[in-house]
């Protein structure tokens, strides 16, 4: 199976001037724990839910910052090729827990480690 074979029909995306608050919203009522930051589809960086977390921990307010100033600029990503007993083992090693997969610049989807576990035990 391939990452491919993971990503919905849309990635769940903001843009870098979205709030924290506006982010939280979103992953909240998308049910997903992670938003990839875009201009257009091109992928800039990923919010995660962490991310909220630890901003509001730090005192930032919610409705003044937005995502592009405490998300991860630059992830790693992945192709939509890439087997997904290889991208479970990535996660295990790296400590992530989602991973960006983009085509032809554009995202394509963010795979969470639920995903990958879900995949891999042939559950839904």
């Amino acid at each position: 199976m391939k990452l491919r074979d993971l990503v919905g029909k849309a990635a769940h995306i903001c843009g870098p001037a979205t709030t924290l608050r506006e982010a939280a919203a979103a992953m909240t009522q998308k049910g997903h724990g992670s938003l990839g930051v875009v201009e257009g589809m091109l992928l800039l960086g990923l919010v995660t839910e962490r991310d909220l977390v630890r901003a509001i921990a730090s005192g930032l307010d919610p409705d003044q910052v937005a995502v592009s100033s405490i998300m991860s600029k630059d992830p790693d990503t992945f192709s939509p090729e890439f087997d997904v007993s290889e991208a479970a083992q990535w996660l295990a090693e790296s400590g992530y827990r989602h991973l960006p997969v983009v085509e032809n610049n554009g995202l394509l989807g963010i795979v969470s480690i639920r995903d990958l576990l879900v995949a891999l035990v042939g559950k839904d």
